[in-house]
């Protein structure tokens, strides 16, 4: 996991060391990113949905930050997903891809399990065969 810190909803600096003792999905995004935008509520629902069993971050890289991610967080009301912020994209640049959205999932542990580039239907087929190892589902 990488050690760099970004900001939580309440304002303070976390890290991804923070979540450590459950799988956690992160998801680097922007608000101008249209497969960002797209994939947005099916990551909700799966947040809903493995609600105690995964941790799923949705972390901007916008670089105006709070100005443009709060107001497009206040008018989305997402059930689940919460506002982490990374303005100077410390997340994006350990990833190296160069790509939004990126998304990676951790084990419990922290160790990195895989990583999907591009956009993702997080309701699908592919998405589930892939969490359900992790999750300890049968795929």
């Amino acid at each position: 996991m990488p050690k760099d810190g970004f900001t939580a909803p309440d304002g303070s600096t976390v890290t991804l060391e923070k979540f450590r003792g459950k799988p956690v999905l992160v998801n680097l995004w922007a608000t101008w990113c249209g497969p960002c935008i797209k994939e947005m509520p099916a990551l909700d629902a799966l947040a809903k949905r493995e609600a105690g069993k995964l941790k799923v971050l949705t972390v901007s890289q916008d670089s105006k930050g709070k100005e443009v991610v709060g107001p497009w967080f206040e008018k989305s009301r997402y059930a689940m997903l919460e506002p982490y912020l990374d303005p100077e994209n410390r997340l994006g640049l350990n990833y190296a891809s160069g790509m939004l959205p990126t998304t990676i999932l951790y084990d419990a542990d922290g160790k990195e399990v895989w990583r999907v580039i591009g956009g993702m239907d997080w309701n699908g087929p592919r998405a589930n065969t892939l969490l359900a190892e992790t999750l300890g589902k049968a795929g």
